[in-house]
């Protein structure tokens, strides 16, 4: 089972990649190629994500925060434990 970190994390990278890909096929649709085609799509869909994914994108950044949080006081835990042997 994903938790809460992994499935943040899974569900704006999924989301990123289907604006980015949306995003291509609109701008092939209007009549764009080649390489400014990526270039235009990485743009448009970034800004896009910017705006619609932001409650997405503050939970991840808060559930990382949380599990780093978690894993520096393990590791604070782990090095006094030592320093006490």
């Amino acid at each position: 089972m994903l938790d809460g970190v992994m499935r943040a994390t899974l569900s704006y990278t999924l989301l990123r990649l289907l604006l980015f890909f949306a995003a291509i096929l609109v701008l092939y649709w209007v009549g764009v190629g080649g390489i400014m085609l990526v270039f235009l799509a990485a743009v448009i869909s970034a800004l896009i994500s910017y705006v619609v994914l932001s409650r997405l994108r503050d939970s991840m950044s808060t559930s990382l925060t949380a599990r780093m949080s978690r894993f520096r006081q393990r590791l604070d835990e782990g090095t006094r434990s030592e320093d006490v042997d």
